[in-house]
């Protein structure tokens, strides 16, 4: 058997069939109400969706959502195209990554060694002193009396 019900006007709470209070202004609008509490709230022209049991404030503010919607949210499947990068091909960045990882692992020690070379022959520009070798320049700070000035070949 389905009952048929009604909605609050100003809570949106269900109003059964024998309950609520039926109010009609002055301008022939009608509202129905489930209680003088509603009622009063509503004659008071306070906003349900600020009064916090009203159904307007739960939704406005996301409360009792969970048991409703508990649908999974579905991951977009993306699709993997190779593009080329700036300064590379497409056909080069294929052709490093079909290389073997030793070939990749000596070209990195290279490259690492190349850097180190090139920072070495920096700091020797910028510090004359500190390019001695360190065997030579052990020899040197020994020689040297207490307070004179370093002189090294």
């Amino acid at each position: 058997m389905v009952v048929k019900t009604d909605v609050c006007a100003y809570s949106g709470l269900r109003i059964y069939p024998g309950h609520g209070i039926f109010y009609v202004r002055a301008d022939q609008k009608s509202f129905k109400f489930i209680n003088r509490k509603s009622k009063s709230q509503f004659l008071q022209r306070l906003n349900p969706r600020k009064i916090a049991w009203t159904q307007l404030y739960r939704r406005m503010h996301k409360k009792g959502t969970m048991e409703e919607s508990t649908r999974k949210k579905t991951r977009k499947v993306s699709k993997t195209t190779n593009k080329a990068v700036v300064g590379m091909t497409l056909d080069v960045i294929k052709a490093k990554r079909s290389q073997k990882p030793e070939v990749r692992a000596a070209a990195r020690e290279a490259a690492l060694r190349e850097i180190k070379e090139r920072n070495k022959a920096k700091q020797a520009r910028a510090h004359p002193a500190n390019a001695l070798a360190p065997a030579t320049a052990l020899a040197c700070m020994k020689a040297g009396a207490p307070g004179e000035p370093l002189t090294c070949p």
